[in-house]
């Protein structure tokens, strides 16, 4: 497996580590807020050129989505935990059987996720209690938008296995291609044919068809074990048991993250259809921020599974301190950055006074101290890479989602202010992030000491050594 490291590769078990862990995570950040970005011109174009109102019913989707899908993304992050354990083994028959595992699960479930979206759309909506006024358009577009699933999971998945053997450059060329061509028939459908959610939908599903096309390509063309041959697609049940097993808690875990973030939703959208796009508009800074800090999670994931898989432990806590410090050192230079310029950016969405300032009371609430989740995002993301899914999803579920619920059911009512709502996400980034890195330094500490005993059980018992 060393011996065939390619161009676009990363050796993640050999040399140093700080230079590798950037250019692995720098395609990762930009491919990531690039597709946020464009994300964020199907807002631009309809609040820009439709209306507010079609602006607010594409923004009320966003925590729907993100609920629906989160799970299945985070299966996508225990197959590149999986195959990188694989790789640091060098078991190439594993990675073999399990890339094929990996590309049939994400069609499995783009096909689910379709129905889902068709047949959950309304109720859920009606559930947030989305204004009357933008009810039809929401759902619309969102029924159109899971058209794109089947797309979108083969495009997640087959990135995490190129990911997983260190070539992040691909997905994020794959990224660019796709993005450039739905902002273009963003602008097509929207000014020149007038469709308002409709288009803006319709190029989300064109332009992810791209991506996912681009995707499969290059797994077909790639060399073995990694190689993609439609006739040997199957069911590898150790791989996806292993899948499962790390991924499923992160999906929880993001989909209980989500739910929380549908209930406050709930509360943005009791405030009427103008701070529902403001808050929509704002949202795009956190999104922007997030994808810069998730580059070093999964950078964080990916090394510490190699080198987990090979047993290089010290490896391992270089990966954490050097993620860590990258995650906060980037994250804080965004927030920076976007605070400075907040009128400007903000402007691109909307030029409507009354949305312009909701946006900036979550601007000036939340996002101003986002840097803060760095702390249980990348720590989380070193203990999926050692194997423990479950520790960091239970205390992100604790952290993040149940305390948000209690702080809107119990102290929102009596404090009915939209700045006053948006005080809950700094104080449960502080908490969360403290228990995770805790329990990260106890694991680690564990793990290793499990394995020396183990590896001085062994030396007692035969004269030829562990190795």
């Amino acid at each position: 497996m060393k011996a065939g490291v390619k161009r676009n590769d990363v050796n993640m078990l050999e040399g140093s580590l700080a230079d590798k862990i950037v250019v692995f995570a720098l395609p990762l950040a930009i491919s990531s807020v690039l597709q946020q970005l464009f994300n964020a011109a199907d807002l631009a174009v309809v609040g820009r050129f439709a209306s507010s109102k079609a602006m607010a019913a594409v923004g009320s989707n966003a925590s729907v989505i993100n609920l629906i899908i989160s799970i299945f993304i985070g299966l996508s992050v225990g197959a590149g935990a999986v195959i990188s354990m694989e790789i640091g083994k060098g078991d190439r028959e594993a990675v073999f059987r399990t890339v094929h595992t990996v590309v049939l699960v994400s069609a499995i479930v783009g096909l689910v996720l379709v129905f889902a979206g068709i047949f959950l759309s309304k109720p859920i909506l009606q559930l947030m209690g989305a204004p009357a006024e933008v009810m039809d358009l929401a759902i619309l577009y969102l029924r159109i938008y899971f058209l794109a699933m089947p797309a979108l999971m083969i495009y997640n998945y087959g990135s995490a296995i190129l990911r997983s053997k260190g070539d992040s450059k691909r997905p994020l060329y794959a990224m660019m291609v796709s993005g450039v061509l739905n902002i273009l028939l963003n602008l097509l459908f929207v000014i020149c044919f007038h469709l308002h959610v409709i288009g803006v939908a319709l190029a989300t599903v064109i332009s992810n068809a791209l991506s996912a096309g681009i995707i499969l390509f290059l797994l077909v063309k790639e060399e073995e074990p990694f190689r993609l041959s439609f006739k040997k697609l199957e069911i590898y049940k150790p791989g996806l048991l292993s899948m499962i097993r790390i991924g499923l808690p992160a999906g929880l875990q993001g989909a209980v993250f989500s739910l929380s973030n549908v209930v406050i939703q709930s509360a943005v959208n009791s405030f009427g259809a103008d701070a529902i796009a403001g808050s929509t508009a704002a949202v795009n800074f956190e999104f922007i921020s997030y994808c810069a800090i998730s580059a070093f999670v999964q950078a964080a994931v990916t090394f510490t599974s190699q080198n987990f898989g090979a047993l290089k432990f010290d490896r391992c806590r270089r990966v954490f301190g050097i993620c860590m410090v990258s995650g906060f050192a980037v994250s804080m230079t965004i927030v920076f950055l976007l605070v400075t310029f907040r009128y400007r950016v903000i402007g691109l969405f909307t030029t409507d006074p009354d949305v312009i300032e909701f946006a900036m009371i979550r601007v000036m609430n939340a996002f101003i101290l986002h840097f803060l989740i760095s702390s249980y995002e990348i720590s989380g993301g070193c203990l999926r890479g050692m194997n423990h899914s479950m520790v960091p999803a239970i205390i992100s579920i604790l952290g993040t989602c149940v305390f948000r619920l209690l702080y809107v059911f119990t102290y929102l009512p009596t404090h009915h202010r939209f700045d006053t709502l948006f005080h809950v996400y700094p104080l449960s980034w502080v908490i969360t992030g403290t228990a995770t890195i805790t329990a990260y330094f106890i694991i680690r500490r564990r793990v290793e000491k499990d394995y020396c005993h183990k590896k001085r059980k062994i030396s007692n018992h035969t004269s030829v050594g562990f190795w």
